[in-house]
């Protein structure tokens, strides 16, 4: 839905099928609920995740033909798209094979590519369009400092020929794509530091080479064409995972004119640890109960003097003496928006709150995206019925938009 803030959606990525028949199908029975409750009048954006074997199948042109006549009949549009998960994401052992494959290979730039002409077909004219994606890379699969610099700087390249498709279909379709990497904890690109430091100090420099050559392009042009075509996904519960200044990143952001091409609006749990040990024990029994074995879980440990501590998983993270012994405790579990309190848990709520009040502010995007992927995992107490969930987090989303005006 257009709102005075931007194109405000959720991302399909919680509707499970792998192929375009099966998520299709989803959508069918899932979104006109959705809108009909949530845009009644108006129509409705979707932020829609397409596996790599959805997006074969949907590139064919008597699928993509039959996907926006249904649009069009449900006042519906797509403005961006999920190109993280290439493979299976549910009901399947995702994990670190969420990465898989990474940005080193060319398999996914094929499939990225592939969106780009996907999103470009369904793309209303006059709104810019963007494809979220991994953040190059799982850090762990790269050992020491080196092989984590030659894995980052190789996908760069990669990245460039994606570039290259960006500015090819924004000068003979005219439509604006950009791609939007999203850090995320563990990845090779974590944090807000450094996706900008990769931007300036890789992206930047390989693009006036490269862009010289593809299209003689001048610095000052291949720098337009990097900041137009590759942005930031401004994920807010990895941010607040990491215990990120927000304020300050979107500053870092500013003074280098480097995009947010969209905010995926999401929590994840957190909990500051008592000071009596049944406190704290109760406290990691119930992070406990959020180990399930799809997802990774990463978990952020803040120390009493402020240094942060970083696990792959919840199961090393309740193992560790030195984690058990922190400050506060941050999950990587996305939960609902419209919850603050899990039992002696809470979730970063507050977080998404100051986002939206900066956006607000001095908005920074025009693509708002509702990102709960964990329906499924969720415990069964926490669970209403699907749509209701989804319509909750869209409204809470809107009535926080508008506080903040």
């Amino acid at each position: 839905m257009k709102t005075p803030f931007g194109h405000l959606t959720y991302c399909t990525n919680i509707h499970s099928g792998e192929s375009w028949e099966d998520h299709f199908a989803q959508l069918q029975h899932h979104v006109p609920t959705i809108k009909n409750s949530f845009s009644p009048q108006a129509p409705m954006g979707i932020g829609l995740r397409l596996s790599n074997e959805a997006s074969i199948e949907l590139a064919s042109k008597g699928a993509i033909d039959v996907f926006k006549s249904w649009l069009a009949q449900h006042h519906c549009y797509v403005f961006t798209l999920n190109g993280f998960p290439y493979g299976g994401f549910h009901r399947t052992v995702v994990k670190d094979n969420v990465h898989t494959p990474d940005w080193l290979t060319s398999e996914r730039v094929e499939y990225t590519i592939r969106l780009a002409h996907i999103l470009t077909q369904l793309l209303p004219d006059g709104i810019d369009g963007g494809i979220s994606t991994s953040p190059l890379s799982y850090r762990f699969w790269f050992e020491g400092e080196e092989a984590q610099k030659e894995a980052i700087g190789k996908a760069a390249q990669n990245i460039l020929f994606v570039l290259h498709t960006l500015i090819q279909l924004k000068k003979e379709k005219g439509k604006t794509i950009h791609l939007d990497i999203e850090p995320e904890p563990d990845g090779l690109l974590e944090t807000g530091t450094e996706f900008i430091n990769w931007c300036k100090e890789v992206l930047q420099p390989a693009a006036i080479r490269f862009l010289a050559t593809t299209f003689n392009f001048s610095e000052a042009e291949a720098i337009t064409a990097v900041k137009t075509h590759i942005m930031l996904c401004y994920d807010v519960c990895h941010f607040a995972i990491g215990f990120e200044n927000h304020r300050s990143v979107l500053q870092q952001l500013k003074k280098e004119n480097i995009q947010v091409g969209k905010i995926q609006i999401s929590a994840a749990l957190k909990a500051t640890l008592s000071q009596s040990e049944e406190g704290r024990q109760k406290v990691f029994e119930t992070f406990g109960l959020f180990d399930e074995p799809v997802y990774l879980h990463q978990v952020v440990a803040q120390q009493g003097d402020g240094t942060l501590l970083r696990y792959r998983d919840l199961p090393p993270a309740l193992e560790n003496e030195q984690a058990r012994n922190g400050k506060e405790w941050r999950a990587h579990f996305h939960v609902p928006l419209f919850d603050a309190q899990y039992g002696v848990l809470q979730s970063t709520q507050q977080d998404i709150i100051e986002i939206l009040q900066l956006h607000v502010e001095e908005p920074f995007t025009q693509h708002l995206e509702v990102e709960t992927y964990t329906w499924e995992v969720l415990q069964p107490h926490l669970k209403i019925p699907l749509n209701q969930s989804i319509i909750r987090e869209l409204q809470w989303v809107e009535s926080q938009l508008v506080k903040g005006k």
